[in-house]
């Protein structure tokens, strides 16, 4: 099987039956990324036991005594891969097209201020709609199904490690690449598959993350003359919250702000005001001020 200058890179906790599916969907593409590196969470001794055991022995495996959570894992993950593209996944998300990784490295070759490239995702009882060889630039991506510039990425310190993630995660990141004059490219040319309901979203601990994380967003990156814009949003999440009967975690999430603050304190480093204010403009669906090229 052919291989190319690709790291594919994921973390799990606890769910191996999903990360062999997952893995086993990786290598049948052609070409195979070049190196696989799984990071296992919180001493999950019984996931790593798996790995050894299984055919997949040729997979790095990464483990972590303590939670990081998903993006502590990818960032461990990245600071080890060898190859300058890095390709994430879940532990229950994969490609959906056989040359997705030679497709990803076209990507990265003709939009050289990509610093990650997005896919479309598609979830459980989803229509899976038909590949399209078009690009655009967007403020956002999705981990389960993107890839970095391993160099771009190392330069940003990586993700915020927070054990449940929902509100910050790629937000922070997608944030500070654009404070760099990075760009978030999206293409539907490239096709995940994310096998899962997103039943878990209404997990009550999630709710209460995607309030707080939002107050961290805000403490950490913006600045203090901009704050209010955060409280504006924190309060439009719990809004809709509350439109869509999720109210068990709301509580919960307001009063873990001020602890979620001072133990991340450390990480507070803001952008510009002009970059927050173009990185909201092109969330809302203006447009970038990277130069694109709509279809390909």
């Amino acid at each position: 099987m052919n291989t190319c200058e690709v790291t594919a890179v994921i973390p799990t906790y606890n769910r191996s039956k999903q990360l062999l599916k997952a893995i086993n969907k990786i290598l049948e593409c052609d070409p195979q990324p070049e190196e696989i590196i799984v990071h296992v969470d919180a001493n999950d001794t019984a996931t790593q036991v798996v790995l050894h055991s299984s055919k997949f022995q040729s997979v790095k495996v990464i483990q972590s005594a303590t939670q990081v959570g998903p993006g502590g894992g990818r960032n461990k993950s990245i600071a080890r891969a060898r190859n300058p593209i890095v390709a994430s996944f879940d532990d229950d998300s994969y490609p959906i097209d056989p040359d997705y990784f030679a497709r990803l490295l076209q990507l990265f070759e003709i939009f050289p201020k990509a610093a990650v490239i997005g896919s479309a995702i598609f979830h459980q009882n989803e229509t899976v709609t038909p590949d399209e060889y078009t690009a655009t630039w967007v403020a956002d991506f999705v981990g389960c199904g993107c890839a970095y510039r391993r160099d771009v990425f190392l330069q940003t310190k990586g993700y915020v490690q927070l054990p449940v993630a929902y509100g910050m995660e790629e937000t922070d990141l997608s944030l500070r690449l654009h404070h760099l004059g990075w760009g978030v490219l999206q293409s539907p040319w490239l096709r995940v598959f994310h096998d899962t309901k997103l039943e878990h979203h209404s997990n009550p601990k999630i709710t209460a993350a995607s309030i707080a994380n939002q107050a961290l967003l805000a403490y950490l990156r913006y600045p203090a003359t901009l704050w209010w814009l955060g409280g504006m949003q924190c309060l439009s999440r719990i809004s809709w919250l509350m439109r869509h009967q999720r109210w068990n975690g709301i509580m919960t999430g307001l009063f873990s702000i001020p602890g979620l603050i001072r133990q991340q304190h450390h990480h507070r480093q803001t952008v510009s005001s002009q970059s927050l204010l173009s990185y909201l403009r092109l969330r809302r669906g203006g447009t970038s001020d990277i130069p694109t090229l709509e279809v390909l």
